[in-house]
């Protein structure tokens, strides 16, 4: 897989474009001998965010790679020119690698090469995704997929995670964790892209429950029912699942729920509470409680969300004014 080309036309994202550029692109026969042979493949100059791209080869040179990887596509609901969709479609039947990064994977899927497939995206628009392309088993919590030729990864720095994914498969663990410390980055991040999705209280409005969940957000460390909340919406609880699922399209359990794990996270980020602490403050009752919803939900047990998205800030003083160990 030493031929890598980069598929580039007007309206992709430069983030990823650059990070394809620095893991294959750069001289790295110090960390393995050979390196990968790197071009850019576009059908002219083309614009790329703020930057003009000047590209080595024509996108009919696609099928003469071994990889062919498409970074992100800046506007989901653009259709992407058909020559890059037959480009690309006629380097996968060629017997090319194709790798789509961030939304990416929406040229992928209308060259059809994501059909029966399991694939992602950026977690903001799997859900278009799944809607455009019924064939396709759009998965949205994990940071990448390896469908064998065919990979699409998340959104933004999740495209860092399946680069050094292919690096590992290309050339060992050994080379890619080397390269990781390179671009000081961590070689393997665990959990999926769930942890990464904020879930923000709806913004007040005139629905019926606007009032309702400022309430709930201030008592997330009490025991609450479904029945309790219908009682303050003063409504049937079966009349509250139908607002629920009109206003945030899940049942008021699964709501609350993620607004105790999502309090959790920020309690971990910004404060030393236990992990003991947090459960109560949240809701949750026990440490074990904790880690079992919050694991499922967000992928990582409490203690690797804490380390990976640790706040540089000061820890919050407790009553007391002492600090809470951690």
């Amino acid at each position: 897989m030493t031929a890598v080309a980069l598929a580039v036309t007007d309206g992709m994202l430069h983030f990823e474009l650059a990070l394809a550029c620095e893991v294959f692109g750069t001289d790295l026969t110090w960390v393995a001998d050979p390196w990968y042979r790197f071009s850019v493949c576009g059908p002219g100059a083309v614009r790329v965010g703020p930057f003009r791209l000047e590209p080595d080869h024509g996108l009919d040179h696609l099928p003469h790679a071994d990889t062919v990887i498409v970074p992100g596509w800046a506007d989901v609901d653009q259709d992407p020119p058909a020559e890059l969709i037959d480009a690309v479609r006629a380097a996968h039947e060629a017997g090319a690698r194709v790798v789509s990064l961030c939304t990416g994977a929406f040229v992928l899927a209308a060259a059809g090469l994501l059909d029966g497939r399991r694939a992602t995206t950026h977690w903001a628009h799997t859900q278009v995704l799944a809607e455009r392309h019924p064939r396709v088993t759009v998965d949205p919590d994990v940071l990448y997929v390896d469908d064998g030729s065919v990979l699409t990864s998340a959104g933004k720095a999740a495209a860092m995670d399946l680069c050094l994914h292919l690096v590992r498969l290309d050339h060992g663990s050994s080379v890619a964790n080397t390269l990781a410390r390179r671009l000081v980055v961590p070689p393997h991040r665990d959990g999926g892209q769930a942890q990464f999705v904020t879930t923000p209280v709806p913004a007040p409005d005139n629905h019926p429950l606007a009032e309702l969940f400022p309430w709930v957000a201030r008592r997330l460390d009490r025991p609450l029912t479904v029945e309790d909340l219908a009682r303050q919406a003063r409504m049937s609880s079966r009349n509250l699942g139908r607002h629920f699922r009109s206003v945030t399209g899940t049942t008021p359990l699964q709501w609350l729920l993620t607004q105790r794990i999502r309090h959790a996270q920020e309690l971990l980020e910004t404060t030393d509470q236990t992990v003991d602490a947090i459960a109560a403050a949240t809701g949750m009752g026990t440490a074990t409680t904790l880690r079992r919803h919050f694991s499922r939900t967000v992928g990582v047990p409490p203690d690797t969300y804490r380390r990976t998205f640790r706040s540089r800030a000061r820890p919050r003083p407790n009553g007391d004014g002492q600090r809470h160990a951690r």
